[in-house]
């Protein structure tokens, strides 16, 4: 399996320089609602205190918590199936669908399913799935992958959705009215959800006390795919299990301000039992979630409400896009969840982190992301799964740092270097600084000798 080269793969991204603009500001304008939000809850640390108890309680108990959802669940009326795998969990979706004759399913946002390849697993076998959500939506037109957790397509400008609309819609490509885009995505939606012999959401929530999966959305989607066909399926983690309803409260409270500082979602819907003359068939997926609970240093990633909180404060995942990261989660939390799957694909992206910690400062349920991602580079390192070029300038690197007159030299021919140095020969392939920023101004004097002017003779 080939890496995934973050750096390389975010050039593309930055290159378009309007793109990159609006991404940066467009996420760093959700943190900053986000901020005025915790701000105005003033139990706001000890919410996020209980919803990481709550979460690593559940986990401890997770398959006796399992079990009573199932009994619920069942108790309720629904069918529930479990998956060990995304080819399992494949399997028995399309078994259901081929024996209820389905032809086309609308289907609401849901990573699991992204993170299963449901939607192309389906088309080799003659189902039609359509994505109602609107980003989830203009991505599979222009058939990419969701770029971020919660705002799937928020790496495109309104320009950009004017042309995928205008390619597969045959909408007005010159009209990139956020209005007129939002009506032809819904008037061209709408007979899907009319003629769908089956719908499937997601679950950001199963209640273990009542057999629920709760599924919180804006866009109302989900609650059309459930409640519009006859056929309902639902496709949980089963690390979305909490133990009872008032639990939910907690976690309803911080999800939508963690994602988008809103105070709430606009639907947040219960589905407990099929609808009358219908069905509700559950999943629960597994997908190397067990493995991960049983990481030392990584079973903490469990707890994630997928908010993207933490993606929209990192620096590094602003400025790079999330398609770049080459999975289905991008940004900090991504950068702990995919090496979980393939050690070696993404043995990159541990290192598109500047481990500043301002994501696990934001993280609704406490997990400490960057310290996971400093444990990934350890272990990178113990597997020999550095690049030769990367485990050859760090051996310099810490060679150099660690012998302090070795550290001053360096730093004294660096600065001669480009004071002096012709641009042509500063700004090669070897220079990764210099790719896509200017190389810093050298300064007049350095901390150091300032040191000994100043303060002291050593």
């Amino acid at each position: 399996m080939k890496r995934i080269d973050h750096a390389e793969a975010s050039s593309f991204f930055i290159a378009e320089k309007e793109n990159e603009a609006f991404h940066d500001k467009r996420l760093w304008d959700l943190r900053q609602k986000r901020d005025h939000q915790r701000d105005d809850v003033p139990e706001w640390n000890e919410l996020r205190e209980l919803a990481s108890a709550i979460k690593e309680h559940t986990l401890s108990h997770l398959s006796d918590y399992l079990e009573q959802f199932e009994d619920n669940a069942k108790k309720n009326g629904a069918h529930v199936h479990w998956a060990l795998d995304a080819e399992e969990h494949n399997r028995i979706v399309h078994e259901i669908l081929a024996d209820h004759g389905v032809n086309t399913l609308v289907k609401s946002k849901s990573m699991l399913t992204e993170e299963c390849e449901l939607r192309p697993y389906l088309a080799r076998r003659g189902i039609d799935v359509i994505e109602t959500d609107l980003g989830e939506r203009i991505q599979q037109l222009d058939d990419e992958p969701p770029s971020h957790i919660v705002v799937p397509a928020v790496h495109k400008l309104r320009g950009n959705v004017a042309d995928v609309f205008a390619r597969t819609l045959g909408s007005d490509p010159d009209n990139d009215d956020p209005h007129y885009l939002s009506e032809q995505a819904r008037v061209t939606t709408r007979p899907y959800f009319l003629a769908a012999e089956a719908g499937m959401t997601g679950g950001n929530f199963a209640v273990a006390e009542t057999g629920a999966v709760v599924v919180c959305t804006n866009e109302g989607n989900a609650d059309l795919s459930a409640t519009v066909p006859p056929l309902q399926l639902a496709s949980v983690g089963i690390e979305k299990i909490i133990p009872r309803t008032e639990h939910l409260a907690v976690f309803v409270r911080m999800l939508s301000r963690s994602a988008v500082g809103s105070p709430i979602t606009q639907y947040t819907s219960h589905y407990r039992k099929p609808k009358d003359g219908g069905e509700l068939h559950i999943v629960l997926v597994d997908n190397g979630r067990s493995e991960r609970l049983g990481m030392e240093d990584f079973w903490t990633s469990l707890k994630c409400i997928r908010c993207g909180a933490c993606m929209n404060t990192c620096p590094v995942y602003r400025r790079s896009g999330g398609l770049s990261y080459g999975g289905v989660y991008s940004g900090p939390i991504g950068i702990i969840l995919n090496p979980t799957y393939d050690l070696r694909k993404y043995s990159n992206l541990p290192f598109a982190s500047t481990l500043n910690g301002s994501c696990t400062n934001v993280c609704p349920v406490k997990i400490n992301i960057h310290e996971q991602i400093y444990q990934w580079r350890r272990i990178l390192s113990e597997h020999n799964q550095l690049p030769f070029v990367k485990k050859a300038a760090m051996k310099v690197t810490g060679k150099v740092l660690a012998d302090p007159k070795a550290y001053r030299r360096t730093i004294a021919a660096t600065d001669v270097a480009m004071e002096h140095l012709p641009r042509f020969l500063l700004y090669t392939r070897f220079n990764a600084w210099g790719k896509q920023r200017e190389v810093p101004v050298t300064p007049d004097q350095t901390f150091h000798a300032w040191y000994l002017k100043n303060r002291g003779t050593s």
